[in-house]
């Protein structure tokens, strides 16, 4: 069994590959032998310390896999079961690993599990951004920062599927086609254009209700000058670095703007809502109106690789860790 680790922040160097021996699981925990790991951007900022953590730790945040032992007290799972799961404890970059029961849910007959190890993080980030957070309605026009990016492409499709019109950013080119393969009507790269004034055309000068991003300090800027009248501007990561303090008489009074930092522990914090929402993430998946393309595999020995390529802009889509 091994497991990846970290004894201090750093670099894609500082991950560690160890032999690990698992003790038998609590009561409320299964033991989980890993056939994917879901790739995520937030891994990077555990492994640099934007997000702080006690050290040492494993890293990952997602993983599917099959039951190989239960705890005294499992009721609703068993052995063999195929299951996925997203949420802390951290550890996921593992072949084998104990997990408590309250972030698993199981996996549909007919999804593969390299599938659903994509979908747990982004996924459910797109659930709760499309319908907690900012509940859309059918013909809104919305906007969403990487769109050729693992929630990107997911977002695309399930707002489209919403009845939504909707607005992408991408950083290239070689980016737009991806984009708009994954149901984006407007495709603007941000760096060869100015993306507020772009979308002020497209919306004939309203702007629009809400802006979905992930990228944070290099976008903050445009998207309040093109968002609405009482619009939201949703922030929900920092790509492109954390944001500056915001000067609120200046930035959000204007437009009478909301400014909201959602994360996924927020929203689907009890087992009925994660329930509900990797319900509807299957269901997506099944009916066809969502469709993943893995863009990448990585084996667990290649984490730094991996990582290297997150940071480096290279993912352009779900990418995964294969344990063998």
């Amino acid at each position: 069994m091994k497991a990846v680790e970290i004894n201090k922040t750093g670099g894609p160097e500082v991950l560690e590959i160890k032999e690990i021996t698992l003790n038998k699981p609590g009561p409320e925990e299964v033991t989980i032998e890993h056939k994917a790991i879901g790739l995520n951007y937030i891994d990077t900022y555990h492994r640099s310390g934007l997000y702080p953590l006690k050290l040492p730790v494993g890293l990952g945040l997602e993983g599917a896999g099959v039951i190989t032992e239960i705890g005294e007290n499992i009721k609703d799972f068993k052995i063999g079961d195929k299951i996925a799961y997203a949420g802390i404890p951290l550890g996921s970059y593992s072949t084998h690993r104990n997990y408590p029961i309250k972030n698993l849910v199981k996996v549909p007959d007919g999804i593969d599990l390299q599938i659903a190890a994509t979908l747990m993080t982004k996924g459910l980030t797109t659930f709760y951004l499309l319908h907690k957070t900012y509940p859309v309605t059918l013909g809104q026009t919305v906007l969403f920062h990487a769109a050729a990016g693992g929630v990107g492409q997911i977002f695309g499709q399930w707002a489209k599927s919403l009845g939504c019109k909707v607005i992408g950013t991408v950083g290239s080119d070689e980016k737009i086609n991806i984009a708009k393969e994954n149901g984006y009507d407007h495709i603007i790269n941000y760096n060869k254009e100015n993306f507020a004034k772009k979308i002020l055309e497209i919306t004939d000068g309203k702007g629009v209700p809400v802006v979905y991003d992930g990228v944070g300090k290099n976008t903050l800027e445009g998207s309040i000058e093109c968002l609405a009248i009482r619009g939201m501007m949703v922030s929900f990561g920092n790509a492109s670095g954390p944001l500056s303090d915001i000067n609120v008489p200046k930035i959000l009074q204007p437009k009478g703007l909301y400014l909201v930092r959602p994360s996924m522990q927020q929203y689907l914090s009890t087992k009925d809502e994660l329930n509900e929402a990797s319900k509807v993430m299957f269901e997506k998946i099944s009916s066809g109106k969502i469709n993943i393309k893995i863009f990448k595999k990585y084996n667990l020995n290649n984490v730094v690789q991996a990582h290297q390529d997150l940071e480096g802009r290279k993912i352009l889509g779900p990418a995964i860790i294969v344990p063998s």
